[in-house]
C-alpha cells in the first residue's frame, strides 16, 4: 500500500505543468460596506415658523443633566417650550424650573445665565429657540 502511494506521489511530481497563455491577474479587492449606526436615534422635528432664537448653551453638567443657557434676546419663563438644536442635538422640551445662581426663579431676561434641567445631553454653543 505504501509503495502505491509513493508511486502516485512521484507521478504527480514528474507530471508536466501546463503553461498559462494569459497572465495571472491579481485577485480583486472587495471593499467592505461601511454602515453608519447612531447610538441615539434622532427624531425629526418640523421646524416651527414661530421659533425665536433666545440664547445658547454655555455649559453642561452631565451628573445632574443640567445645562446653562446665556440669554441673548427675549425672556424665558417657566412653562415655555424650548427647542435646543446643535450639531448632534435636536429636541424640544418644556421648562419646568429655572435657576439663577442656584436660586429658583419664574423667568429670566436678556443678559442672564440660567440653569435648566434638560432631558438629553447638550453641548457648548447649541442654539436655544423659544416656541411661541
Amino acid at each position: 500500500m505504501l509503495s502505491k502511494l509513493k508511486k502516485l506521489f512521484k507521478a504527480k511530481k514528474t507530471a508536466k505543468k501546463t503553461k498559462r497563455t494569459t497572465p495571472k491577474l491579481p485577485a480583486k479587492k472587495t471593499k467592505a460596506k461601511i454602515t453608519k449606526t447612531k447610538a441615539i436615534a434622532k427624531t425629526k422635528i418640523k421646524k416651527a415658523s414661530s421659533e425665536e432664537l433666545v440664547g445658547a448653551i454655555t455649559h453642561y453638567f452631565p451628573h445632574v443633566k443640567a445645562g446653562v443657557i446665556k440669554i441673548k434676546k427675549g425672556v424665558i419663563s417657566v412653562n415655555d417650550s424650548l427647542h435646543i438644536k446643535g450639531h448632534t442635538t435636536d429636541f424640544i422640551q418644556k421648562v419646568n424650573s429655572l435657576q439663577i445662581d442656584r436660586k429658583p426663579v419664574e423667568s429670566a431676561a436678556k443678559g442672564k445665565e440660567i440653569g435648566l434641567l434638560v432631558k438629553s445631553r447638550v453641548r457648548h454653543n447649541d442654539k436655544v429657540y423659544k416656541l411661541k
